[in-house]
């Protein structure tokens, strides 16, 4: 393999002090736990650090790859960021920055002398490809998140591990724990953005099946306003027994307690979902305009292999189906049919609960539910 300028060799631990960099979502950072796992394999003995955004890091707690999370502010300027510059000044050996913002590519810039980082595709990555040890240009072919990610560690790391690590995980509150009953399904009903929002009267209609089998159905969600009144409307549309609303109860590490233990989860293309899929549950991912190719969520053994079709209407790798819409525009990759955050997406409001239900029942085949009424 050719030696990129500022690149070391393979030979030995070379960086003893690695920073990962993700200033993105909280998908995003999570899918960016496969590239610090596979650092954490090819350099045994080194401290790595995560940066990110304040409020998304929290899905790493408790992950054993990792030191230090280093919060920013999303919208913080350079004099008050200047503490965290001085503390950051050439402090790491290796910078892997899995953005291809200024801001992030700056952090490198500032924390590292030896940098990998995400650029995008022609011109306006000029600038950044000359200050790097090693680029990933993103455009053209891209391929999955994680992948891109990974692609990072190309120079050292020629077949990374692409399994994504879930944050360790925490007892449940004692009342929620009491009430759960075996065989139970989670579902998550809201979303961050309208265009990925399965509708109400939709998922409404998917607990009411679920609870006509027998199955409790426990509803996540956070701890927004928003939120909440969500997952209200869904318990009080659906009239079903044993529902429980657990929505903006749990944080992160209680979450990946309650997944792990679920006979099923559904979900549409949120953090949630992927966190799901990581913690090994079945999955019923619900993707509307987003190309699941690129941000479908990861198996839990890895990345799928083949990957995800573009638009497959409905998909099985490992313990996920992926249900689609079958519209030709499928994926558009856009926010939804009117191109913002606030926008219905018709790929997802035709999706009909019945697809649900049978795919639910597809991976639930074989796993008994216990009695709603044992719990009540």
């Amino acid at each position: 393999m050719t030696r990129l300028p500022g690149a070391p060799t393979r030979d030995g631990d070379t960086f003893q002090r690695i920073l990962v960099i993700v200033t993105r979502q909280i998908g995003d950072v999570l899918l960016a736990t496969p590239l610090v796992h596979a650092a954490r394999l090819r350099w045994p003995n080194a401290r790595i650090d995560v940066l990110g955004f304040s409020g998304t890091l929290a899905i790493l707690e408790g992950n054993p790859d990792i030191g230090e999370l280093i919060n920013v502010a999303p919208g913080a300027g350079w004099r008050r960021s200047w503490p965290l510059i001085r503390s950051l000044w050439r402090r790491y050996d290796l910078a892997l920055i899995a953005q291809y913002s200024d801001r992030a590519h700056l952090y490198g810039l500032i924390a590292a002398r030896t940098r990998s980082g995400q650029v995008p595709a022609g011109p306006k990555g000029r600038w950044k490809r000359r200050m790097l040890a090693h680029s990933v240009d993103l455009g053209g072919q891209q391929g999955h998140a994680a992948r891109e990610k990974l692609n990072l560690l190309a120079p050292w790391v020629p077949s990374p591990p692409s399994k994504v690590i879930p944050p360790a995980s925490r007892p449940l509150p004692e009342d929620i724990a009491s009430r759960l009953v075996p065989g139970y399904v989670v579902m998550q009903t809201p979303s961050r953005v309208r265009y990925k929002q399965y509708p109400l009267a939709h998922c409404a209609e998917v607990v009411a099946g679920l609870a006509r089998q027998g199955r409790q159905v426990v509803l996540t969600g956070g701890p927004s306003a928003g939120d909440r009144d969500f997952v209200a409307n869904v318990v009080q549309l659906a009239g079903a027994p044993g529902v429980l609303d657990v929505c903006g109860r749990l944080d992160f590490n209680q979450l990946a307690t309650l997944l792990s233990d679920a006979a099923l989860f559904i979900g549409p293309d949120t953090s949630i979902t992927h966190l799901a899929t990581a913690c090994g549950a079945p999955v019923v991912a619900l993707y509307g305009p987003v190309d699941p190719n690129l941000w479908g969520p990861v198996p839990v053994d890895g990345l799928p292999h083949p990957p995800y079709e573009r638009s497959g209407y409905h998909q099985r790798r490992n313990n996920v189906i992926l249900l689609q819409g079958n519209q030709a525009c499928v994926p558009c990759n856009g926010a939804g049919c009117d191109r913002h955050d606030n926008s219905l997406s018709q790929c997802l409001e035709t999706m009909a609960p019945e697809r649900v239900l049978d795919a639910a029942a597809e991976l639930l085949a074989g796993v008994p539910a216990a009695s709603l009424l044992q719990k009540a």
